[in-house]
Parts: C-alpha cells; sequence; structure tokens
C-alpha cells in the first residue's frame, strides 16, 4: 500500500526504536490514531524481522514502515581491548564475563534487505548511514518509499544523491543513538528548529521532524519549522505497547537530565544521565558495534537487577513530558495539543 509521508491523517510517526521498546502491538497503535508505526530491525536478525513484519500485518491493515542499520566499518581493535581492561573490574564485582572476542557485525545486513525485497513495507528508513545504490534501486522497484535519517546539511545531500524520497532530520535532542554517519563523528548541536531550515536550504525533499518532541507545542514548531510529520519516540517509552521496562518507564520520571555518551555502545546515543555514564563516558572508544557487544553482559545484568545507574536508559530532552497510557491516545493528544497550538 503506497503512501505518503505529507498525506499522513495525523503527521505523527512512531519512532522505530531499536532494543525492544518498539513492539508490534506499538506500530499498530500508532496506526490507529492515524499516523505511521516503523519496527525497528536493528539488532535482531532477518528471520526475527521477518517474523515482527508477519504479526505486524495481522495487527494492522495500514501501511507501516521498517528501519534498518547501516552497518559500519569495524572499530580499532586496541582501543575495545583497552576499554574493556577498563570495564573489567566492573564486570567483576556484578559476576559478568565480558566477551574477548567480539568478530564482525553486520547487522545481517543482506538477509535483511533480501526479506523486505521478497516482502515489501511500505517505507523503508536508513540510521547511520545509506544503502548501496543497487539496494536503494531495487526497493525503489519494489515499490518501496525510502526515507535517510540525517543529522546535518551535508548528510542531507548525500541521501539526496542515493535516491532517497524523504528526509528524517535528526536533532540533537533527540534520544538514543544519534544517527551520525559516520562512528567516529562528532554529532552536531544545532537545535532541531535550527537544523530544519538548514536543510531545507540543500534540499527539496520532504522532511519528518525528529528529536525532543514530547509536547503539542514542540510538534506544531516543527511542523511550522518546515517538517511535514514529526516522528516521536521518548513520547511513546510509557504507552502501553511499548516494550519498555519497567524501572526504565519509572527513571524517565525520576531522572532530570540526560547526557550523550559512547558508553554502552560505542556510538554516540542520549539517554537518562546515570553513574555509568559518568564514570565511563570519558573513556568508551567510537567503535561500533563492538563497544555495543563489549558492554552487553554487564547492561543485561543490570536490567536484571533493575540497576539504574548501570542500565542504559535512552531518552530524549523532553522525557519528563512522556505520559502513560494507550499509545494511540497518546498520538492523538500530541496532535489536538498540536493543533490548538497553532500548528
Amino acid at each position: 500500500m503506497a503512501v505518503r509521508l505529507d498525506e499522513l491523517a495525523v503527521p505523527v510517526i512512531g519512532a522505530p526504536m531499536a532494543g525492544g521498546a518498539t513492539t508490534p502491538e506499538l506500530v499498530a497503535a500508532v496506526n490507529a490514531a492515524g499516523g505511521l508505526g516503523f519496527l525497528a530491525a536493528g539488532y535482531r536478525s532477518a528471520a526475527a524481522t521477518a517474523e515482527q513484519v508477519a504479526l505486524t500485518r495481522k495487527l494492522t491493515d495500514r501501511p507501516f514502515g521498517v528501519n534498518l542499520f547501516v552497518p559500519a566499518e569495524p572499530g580499532d581493535p586496541a582501543a575495545v581491548a583497552a576499554y574493556r581492561e577498563r570495564l573489567r573490574p566492573e564486570a567483576e564485582r556484578h559476576g559478568v564475563v565480558l566477551p574477548e572476542a567480539i568478530g564482525p557485525d553486520r547487522d545481517d545486513w543482506d538477509a535483511k534487505i533480501a526479506v523486505l525485497l521478497a516482502g515489501p513495507v511500505a517505507v523503508v528508513s536508513y540510521t547511520f548511514g545509506l544503502p548501496a545504490a543497487d539496494e536503494a534501486r531495487a526497493l525503489r522497484a519494489a515499490g518501496v518509499l525510502q526515507v535517510g535519517t540525517v543529522t546535518t546539511p551535508e548528510e542531507a545531500r548525500r541521501a539526496e544523491a542515493a535516491g532517497m524520497d524523504a528526509l528524517c532530520v535528526q536533532g540533537p535532542e533527540a534520544g538514543g543513538h544519534r544517527a551520525t554517519h559516520g562512528v567516529a563523528d562528532r554529532p552536531g548541536e544545532v537545535p532541531l528548529l535550527d537544523l530544519l531550515p538548514a536543510v531545507r536550504a540543500v534540499t527539496g525533499l520532504p522532511l519528518v521532524a525528529a528529536g525532543g518532541l514530547a509536547d503539542g507545542a514542540s510538534v506544531a514548531a516543527a511542523l511550522r519549522a518546515g517538517a511535514v510529520a514529526v516522528q516521536v519516540g521518548t513520547a511513546l517509552l510509557r504507552a502501553e505497547e511499548a516494550g519498555t521496562s519497567a524501572a526504565h518507564r519509572a527513571a524517565l520520571t525520576e531522572f532530570e537530565s540526560t547526557a550523550v555518551t559512547r558508553a554502552f555502545t560505542g556510538r554516540p546515543a542520549r539517554g537518562l544521565r546515570n553513574a555509568f555514564i559518568d564514570r565511563y563516558g570519558p573513556y568508551a572508544p567510537a567503535a561500533y558495534p563492538e563497544v555495543h557487544h563489549l558492554t552487553q553482559p554487564l547492561r543485561a545484568a543490570a536490567a536484571g537487577r533493575g540497576d539504574t545507574g548501570a542500565m542504559h536508559l535512552w531518552a530524549g530532552t523532553g522525557h519528563r513530558a512522556a505520559r502513560g497510557g494507550p499509545a494511540a491516545g497518546i498520538v492523538a493528544r500530541l496532535w489536538e495539543e498540536a493543533r490548538a497550538a497553532g500548528r
């Protein structure tokens, strides 16, 4: 089913939050509110992605999207080894064994592309870079609308040249991973409302705004700044259909501030500022997904004991405005507030 991002009944897109927060039920709920739901294929195998797509199709007859993580070049093994040694006392304190060898990981990219060509969804978006020209051409021929996630005007230029149909413009306020195309890239600090016109100056593609949009006023401001739709993630983390853990849900209302860190994955990501970020953030190398795999046992152990001082608690700057309840109601309220604010 074809979809146009500038013709959504409600111009709100559910962010594809990898790691379990986004569920097929959440996608269907966003769709039910008139928006566009997105599955997160990052960290999932191609087979698991296909299962999620199939389940989502059972829950909604409306178009939805799938987000892919573009694989990166391997990180510096020496830097990863040095970080492992720094983390080792933490691991020993909690009875955790850190992986000594981390092999290449392309996030099952080729197989996921094959899955999406065999059973195309309405929209595919890309984070951390762009597909190869032949991959983009094949998906376009299959009728898939493709969205490149960008954080700078230069990334926007590259995305348009790569044949993207639309751009998701991610501001620094966004929770979770910054979508910089290079692992070692320093994430920009231009606020979303200034970044949107800067990207608009270099491309005529439809723009989706993302980053810190957790209430109607911010949604309205992003639409006035030139976006055809907004993408919200943190605003949905407390929704009934989200896969967010109980500890993470509580932390969203308890923690005061967020920080951008490489401590957990090796890529810059915004989360609730906690002791782990403060202790290890300054030493984490720009190596992804190696650091992600290195810290996975630590993060799993912290989650198991509900230790919010050591968990990765992705959240945007608007996290205190996140609300509970059914996701369809959250989306509807955001849109009602945005209209009242003069979108």
